[in-house]
């Protein structure tokens, strides 16, 4: 067994020389760059743009639509089919989105390799109520894309979508109990015909996701508009670079034949994306700031007859999304069996980030304790990692370069039988920079460790703007400037005290309006099933607001969160974050805000304010009884409803 004490000196060291004082501002986030042609990274260049033109609009000048949900990807599908299942019709609802289709990130993300991380079968929503078999235990990006048209479909959502659409502003109208909701349509043959439009809706739902804003890194030299040849980031991968099409699993990338390429980041994305260009390439050259921790993945199409075991009995979606939970967050009873028996729930350690009832109150002398019990739960798991790279990877230098010195719960960990053994083709080559990152760019290629590599091709696989900016403000995730009672901003009403919600899906002064969130809400690996819980969450109480007001067709109605009920909430969500400080002695990353998880110089006010952004520290299974439990008798304990 390796040395304990070594291996925690040696994490301590590794995160040091990646903390930057810069922070999150190395990077920039693409839709608002200072430059054109960065800008234009984030085109939709997915959108049947002649289709779009000629369908009608579901959304008409003077309408006002019960629900209004902005967000088309999985939150919004899954809330309008949580809507309908709580009793409103389609025809109650309008969905706003500003791609050119439905998925979200399963619409805007296609490149190569694509496959969820988490097993399909729970990962996949409403594969009960549908019937639909995923293909294989991890199901390829296309194959989701299309599964969540099928749904759209089913649940007769299909014409109520106003697509390459983006609202700019929501503003309460205390008089007509509404919100005014101001959007913009592209229209034309490349969608950049803006036309504006004022619609009224009785409810509004943010839907944005987690990691909805593609960035770059700011690099010297040129900069990246200075590089001469092509460069594009992988949440929308260029094919007519590559070659290939985005609507096969593994496209044959035939444009690269004679290419060197260059891929800056070796995230969850990356490390599904190289083998696929080793296979076609000239050369990969691959620059890594901090190596992920891979792990197998146990890839298999999906057996018909063992499905029928797995999805024999009504309610097993439910039961084995339950089962997997309890094993992430460590409450699985002894004996109990791994139904989905994945490398995440082997993690005995990953509920450090997630949230668990055995941590969920630390009192703040206590937090070395539990760190040091996390890493101690951590180090047989992360010790068998660093032997399986050693295992794999032929040369024993780059070997070393590609192991992670972490605990597991800092990075999101990846999953592939692949991406190691790519470094033992010849055509493949480790750029490590000993976590500086990449130096600058010329117009020929990139300078890392002092020397220039010349490049045909540059992609960025650098992800996304951290969910933890502006403490998490679902208005400002969603790019919607949000005016409630008074006039007043989410970050103007939270600016006092910090962040106030119920349950991480309303907040007090914004009548009517709910939104999907981490912000003081369960967590965990499977981030589809945290979003069911509160499109559940949410639909019930629309619906049972409704119905103690006089039917699900019953206009004129405020529900708001009372004011008590969200500070006894936001209380107890400040209670147990002290927990979270496990991600403190994290290597830099998007989870703990680049290394900054919190100012040296800021105030005693100023932490309580950060600590009630934390998510729910008792975890995910825990979150769900808590809100079963808020649910028995149709109360709506802190909820107020009103009828005009």
């Amino acid at each position: 067994m390796e040395d304990f004490a070594q291996i925690q000196q040696k994490y301590t060291a590794e995160a040091q020389k990646r903390l930057r004082p810069d922070g999150s501002s190395q990077y920039q986030t693409l839709s608002e760059s200072d430059s054109d042609r960065l800008r234009h990274l984030v085109d939709d260049i997915w959108a049947d743009h002649a289709a779009l033109d000629a369908q009608p609009s579901p959304i008409a000048p003077g309408d006002c639509p019960k629900f209004l949900i902005i967000g088309a990807g999985l939150g919004g599908i899954m809330g309008a089919v949580r809507l309908i299942q709580a009793g409103f019709s389609a025809d109650q609802i309008r969905i706003i989105e500003t791609a050119g289709g439905v998925g979200g990130t399963w619409y805007w993300n296609r490149y190569p390799g694509l496959h969820c991380d988490i097993e399909s079968y729970i990962y996949m929503p409403l594969l009960e109520e549908t019937g639909y078999m995923p293909s294989h235990k991890y199901a390829p990006g296309v194959e989701i894309r299309n599964y969540l048209k099928d749904v759209v479909k089913k649940w007769n959502l299909e014409d109520k979508i106003l697509f390459r659409t983006k609202v700019d502003k929501l503003e309460w109208d205390e008089s007509a109990r509404v919100w005014k909701v101001d959007f913009t349509t592209g229209r034309g043959p490349r969608g950049d015909e803006k036309v504006s439009s004022t619609v009224n809706a009785e409810f509004v739902w943010l839907t944005a996701g987690l990691l909805s804003k593609p960035q770059v890194p700011k690099l010297a030299g040129v900069g990246i508009e200075g590089f001469k040849g092509d460069y594009f980031h992988t949440s929308l991968w260029n094919y007519n670079v590559t070659g290939g099409s985005p609507e096969e699993a593994f496209p044959a990338l035939s444009k690269l034949k004679d290419k060197t390429v260059g891929i800056i980041g070796t995230g969850a994305t990356a490390i599904q994306v190289v083998p696929e260009l080793a296979k076609y390439a000239k050369e990969v050259y691959v620059f890594q700031r901090t190596p992920s921790a891979v792990y197998s993945r146990g890839q298999k199409p999906t057996d018909p007859e063992e499905w029928k075991t797995i999805a024999g009995q009504p309610g097993w979606q439910d039961a084995r999304q339950a089962n997997y939970l309890a094993h992430i967050h460590n409450i699985a009873p002894p004996g109990t069996p791994n139904l989905v028996d994945d490398e995440w729930s082997k993690q005995p350690a990953y509920s450090a980030l997630v949230g668990d009832p055995e941590f969920a109150n630390v009192a703040p002398e206590k937090v070395q304790e539990v760190i040091a019990t996390f890493l101690a739960r951590d180090a047989e798991n992360s010790a068998r990692l660093r032997a399986r790279i050693a295992a794999i990877v032929k040369d024993k230098e780059t070997a070393e370069k590609l192991t992670p010195w972490y605990p597991a719960w800092c990075k999101r960990p990846a999953h592939s039988d692949v991406y190691l053994e790519s470094f033992n083709e010849s055509n493949v080559h480790l750029i490590d920079t000993d976590g500086k990152g990449v130096d600058s760019v010329t117009p020929q290629g990139l300078v890392a460790n002092g020397q220039e590599i010349p490049l045909d091709i540059l992609i960025f696989g650098t992800g996304y703007q951290s969910p933890s900016a502006s403490l998490a403000d679902p208005s400002g995730r969603a790019g919607v400037k949000v005016l409630g009672r008074g006039g007043q901003s989410i970050g103007e009403r939270w600016e006092p005290t910090g962040p106030a919600t119920l349950h991480g899906v309303a907040t007090n002064g914004f009548p009517n309006l709910f939104f999907l969130s981490p912000l003081q809400a369960g967590v965990s690996a499977n981030h589809a099933n945290a979003l069911d819980a509160q499109c559940r969450q949410i639909a019930y109480v629309a619906a049972t607001a409704h119905k103690k007001a006089g039917g699900l067709d019953k206009s004129g109605l405020t529900v708001e969160i009372g004011v008590p009920a969200q500070e006894e909430w936001s209380l107890r969500i400040m209670q147990g974050a002290a927990r979270f400080a496990t991600m403190a002695i994290c290597t830099p990353s998007y989870i703990n805000n680049e290394g900054h998880l919190v100012d040296p110089n800021a105030t005693q006010e100023d932490l309580m304010k950060r600590a009630r952004a934390s998510p729910y520290s008792a975890g995910l299974p825990e979150f769900i009884k808590e809100l079963e439990r808020w649910r028995e008798g149709d109360k709506l304990s802190g909820v107020e409803v009103t009828v005009s």
